[in-house]
């Protein structure tokens, strides 16, 4: 396991040579100790990135040669994808599978975001057509410049990926910090991008504490870009320090993703989507699916089912063969979820299932998965992000009022609707305000198409050529091809 901070193809230890614990959420032992980044630090980043940007000329390679890279930090990733993996489990805590398919993402990102750079090359103008012949006009796209990335614990690498992958393709450079908890495996995509001969300074990771080496970031004045996925009140601070020096901003922030269910569907398909929509990756999803509403025909049963088969997911270590549920991610967030649930009760509602430490976990963040009922429109439980397993029920009678309820929120980053009835899926997902939305299914992501919410779910979309874009600026190239004077002054 690395433990040091990459900065200008070196790796370096913080200037102060402080470090920070690493600890297994499944045994609440210290695994490891990090380089903690300090403010000198980041400011050593941000000017190899500003190097590599204005003088090295990354941005004057063609997109062809910013594929090759990718395609071998991809290749990279995938040969160690099982090694990886399991660095992701013993740091995030989630199962093994999880932790694997993640990884294969992360590689796929890395390998679409070549290809759209390659398209760079093909399309490197859009001519505008005028009114006046006496000009030709033209769009060019061209690198933002220096992009300040900043991810959240629950996906550590395709975070990463998910970001890293479209500014290099875009010819930007980067500075990236990991969550203090989950650093792991960003470090190792460093090594990996270093191995595949990654100029120096184009990706530079400081490890560190959000406080001090992500706000060391958010306030550089040569970082022309930030991109960062957390939590909302976090978003608002970073808004509100880029329109200092108008940086460009993609924020992708939390969810309260609502889940229709109507009485035409197949409860044993309803019940897997449910489970999947909540209790994957311990709840610690975004766009988790935590309120689901299910049409009163229907209601009693599905419950009845969804029970069951919450109470018999496998819990564990996620590098124990079976297991589905993992523990949460520290001890912070174990406790936030239990004092949510306790609120939640407090507040009139049921815990249907789950809700306590599992028999048997004396050490670790173990949470048996949660379904609550009778939970009040107004509460906390019904209207904020848990993120944890805990999913609220609640049935309804009519479609319009499906819509309504699962509009009435702050968020609107993703929403679910399952039916028979195809006219009515597709009429419900229109009227979904959410940016992302799943028809009989929940929470599958592909990297073609585009990432992001409404309302306080954040600005702009990752993934896709939306991706790519988040890194690109617009020009307008007009040119006078008249052999006729302009003659304005001059006649």
């Amino acid at each position: 396991m690395r433990s040091e901070l990459y900065i200008d193809g070196k790796w370096k230890a913080s200037s102060d040579g402080g470090t920070f614990e690493v600890i297994n959420p499944a045994t609440e032992a210290v695994i490891h100790h990090i380089a903690a980044a300090t403010a000198e630090d980041v400011d050593a980043a941000v000017k190899a990135a500003r190097r590599a940007f204005d003088v090295d000329g990354w941005p004057e390679t063609s997109g062809a040669e910013r594929a090759k890279y990718l395609r071998a930090i991809a290749a990279g990733i995938r040969a160690r994808q099982a090694e990886i993996a399991g660095l992701e489990v013993i740091d995030n805590g989630k199962p093994f599978p999880e932790a694997a398919w993640d990884i294969a993402d992360a590689a796929g990102c890395f390998d679409f975001y070549a290809g759209l750079a390659e398209q760079l090359d093909t399309n490197p103008e859009e001519p505008i057509p005028l009114a006046d012949d006496r000009f030709t006009s033209k769009a060019v796209r061209e690198p933002i410049g220096v992009a300040g990335a900043i991810i959240p614990w629950n996906y550590p690498l395709l975070m990463a990926s998910w970001k890293v992958a479209p500014a290099l393709a875009a010819g930007c450079t980067v500075v990236l910090k990991p969550a203090e908890i989950t650093s792991l495996t960003a470090l190792e995509l460093a090594a990996i991008a270093d191995e595949a001969g990654l100029p120096p300074g184009v990706l530079n990771i400081v490890t560190g504490a959000g406080s001090v080496a992500g706000q060391a970031i958010i306030d550089h004045s040569q970082v022309d870009k930030l991109a960062f996925t957390g939590s909302g009140p976090v978003g608002s601070k970073i808004m509100a320090a880029a329109a200092r020096d108008i940086k460009r901003i993609s924020l992708e922030l939390g969810g309260k993703s609502p889940f229709v269910v109507f009485d035409d569907s197949d409860i044993e398909k309803a019940v897997e989507w449910i489970l999947f929509g909540i209790f994957w990756n311990q709840g610690q999803v975004c766009s988790a699916t935590s309120r689901v509403l299910v049409q009163q025909g229907i209601y009693e049963r599905l419950l009845a089912r969804l029970i069951e088969e919450t109470s018999r997911i496998r819990i564990g270590s996620g590098l124990e063969d079976g297991v589905l549920l993992g523990p949460l991610v520290s001890k912070k967030q174990y406790e936030q979820v239990v004092a949510a649930i306790e609120a939640a009760k407090v507040a009139g509602a049921t815990v249907a299932c789950g809700g306590t430490r599992p028999e048997g976990f004396d050490k670790g963040y173990y949470l048996r998965p949660t379904v609550l009922t009778d939970v009040p429109l107004d509460s906390a439980a019904w209207r904020e992000e848990i993120f944890g397993p805990v999913v609220c029920l609640r049935p309804f009678t009519s479609e319009e009022e499906a819509i309504a309820l699962a509009n009435d929120s702050r968020f609107g980053l993703a929403a679910a609707v399952m039916s028979a009835d195809d006219a009515r899926a597709e009429r419900v997902a229109k009227a979904f305000r959410a940016g992302i939305v799943w028809i009989n299914c929940s929470q599958p992501t592909f990297t073609e198409a585009p990432w992001g919410g409404y309302k306080e779910s954040g600005i702009g979309r990752e993934l896709g050529r939306w991706g790519l874009d988040n890194y690109l600026e617009t020009k307008q190239i007009t040119k006078y091809v008249s052999e006729e004077p302009w003659g304005w002054y001059i006649k």
